[in-house]
């Protein structure tokens, strides 16, 4: 006899498939957006306005760069926020942060002195971490824990996608309009970036549970992403870590790049010989290639783990700048621009991935900020410095020279941290 239990399997019911696509796809779309509207203005755009600044108030290329130096806001809030952020939860931490950047923008386009230049800089700082990776990388982790990698990658892209746009739109615009209409239409364009993530963002673990059956959700069930809320190390813990304290020096040497570099690489390119109009092509090529570093190295990050995709990219980075450092005006800049835009990208998508990786999500929020305040360093000394080295040589090589150092000594710091055991570090017992 044939057993009739062989012949006909039990019919498991699968749960039916809901109506719609999946919420965590609107979310990562939104939050590229909102990365790449207030990185693409705030960072990118920053050194075209330099010229017009020093122009009509007769200020210096130092005076004009303290604004820059001011994003040491950023770092001192950045606990303060992480930890808002891990109580009221992302969609109120972003949808604020970004109303406070867009305030920033329309002040600044009725400004008349420079310390009013530096307080509404101040404002528009407070705002940026809120607003970009912080969230971005509690919402990544929370809808897409499995893809995280590819998923960073894909809504870190859109500070690059963002700056791509912003150069040209902000060049064309300051010719047509001035710098004031300028900051004033990107004052405007954000407050309709705000209202946007206040329709589509959603954030706790209740949400991620009623979208598992719609389309195009990923393969991890909602009791999982629930769990992921739980697990990880404290705040206190993290720091009672070697690997805290790793990567936070590492963390804080590279940001010389962004804040030495990246803000004057706009005025340098000039200063070597190309039009305002090649320089801002440039700009575009990297911003082109520093998002397919996000897509590349959030991916590999998966395979490799986050912290040696980072060495990696640094790496990268040092590279180009050493070409950039000895090219001059040559065609070699373009390559230069090219390997710098892969090794400069990466950053934003593997930065809470690290987090993530060493610490879990538990205090994610907390514990990123933590790491941020030290960044308060290259905030504040980078663009100063860069700005006096260009004042007393009229170039920024020595800029160049003293971050590539700093970088090799941020690799030797990844290097050293290791993953701490999550189940071995806790709190100290009450007595």
């Amino acid at each position: 006899m044939t057993d009739s239990s062989q012949e006909n399997p039990p019919i498991v019911d699968q749960p039916p498939k809901r109506s719609g696509i999946y919420r965590g796809w609107y979310i990562i779309g939104a939050s590229a957006l909102s990365i790449g509207a207030v990185l693409g203005t705030v960072q990118f755009t920053f050194g075209f306005f330099i010229e017009p600044l020093e122009q009509e108030f007769g200020w210096s290329r130092t005076q004009v760069n303290v604004a820059l130096s001011i994003g040491i806001v950023t770092g001192f809030l950045s606990p303060v926020i992480g930890g808002l952020m891990d109580r009221i939860g992302a969609k109120w931490t972003m949808a604020g942060s970004i109303l406070l950047v867009a305030i920033g923008f329309l002040l600044r386009s009725v400004m008349t002195e420079l310390w009013q230049f530096y307080l509404f800089s101040a404002v528009i700082f407070a705002g940026t971490p809120g607003a970009t990776m912080m969230p971005a990388g509690r919402l990544v982790l929370t809808w897409f824990p499995k893809a995280r990698g590819r998923m960073m990658g894909i809504v870190t892209s859109g500070n690059n996608i963002g700056s791509g746009i912003a150069v040209p739109v902000v060049a064309i615009l300051i010719g047509v309009v001035g710098w004031r209409w300028t900051w004033g239409l990107m004052g405007i364009a954000l407050v309709g970036m705000a209202m946007l993530v206040l329709l589509v963002i959603r954030d706790n673990a209740e949400d991620v549970k009623k979208e598992q059956q719609k389309r195009w959700a990923p393969a991890e069930n909602g009791e999982e992403a629930s769990d992921d809320f739980n697990k990880g190390l404290t705040a206190s813990a993290a720091m009672r870590t070697s690997a805290f304290w790793f990567l936070v020096v590492g963390m804080t040497l590279q940001q010389f790049v962004r804040t030495g570099v990246v803000s004057q690489m706009v005025p340098h390119l000039e200063q070597v010989g190309f039009s305002r109009g090649i320089a801002a092509t440039m700009m575009i090529v990297l911003a082109v290639f520093a998002a397919s570093s996000k897509l590349i190295f959030g991916r590999l990050s998966e395979s490799i783990t986050a912290r040696v995709a980072f060495i990696l990219i640094m790496i990268l980075q040092g590279i180009g700048l050493s070409v950039l450092l000895f090219s001059g005006g040559s065609l070699i800049t373009w390559g230069a621009i090219v390997v710098f835009g892969l090794g400069m990208g990466g950053v934003g998508a593997l930065t809470p991935l690290i987090i993530f990786d060493m610490f879990g999500l538990k205090q994610f929020g907390r514990i990123m900020g933590l790491t941020r305040m030290s960044v308060t360093i290259p905030v504040f000394f980078g663009p100063i410095l860069a700005g006096m080295i260009f004042d007393s040589t009229g170039k920024y090589d020595q800029m160049f020279m003293i971050t590539i150092v700093l970088l090799v000594i941020s690799i030797g710091s990844f290097a050293l941290a290791k993953a701490p055991d999550q189940t071995a570090v806790n709190e100290p017992q009450q007595n």
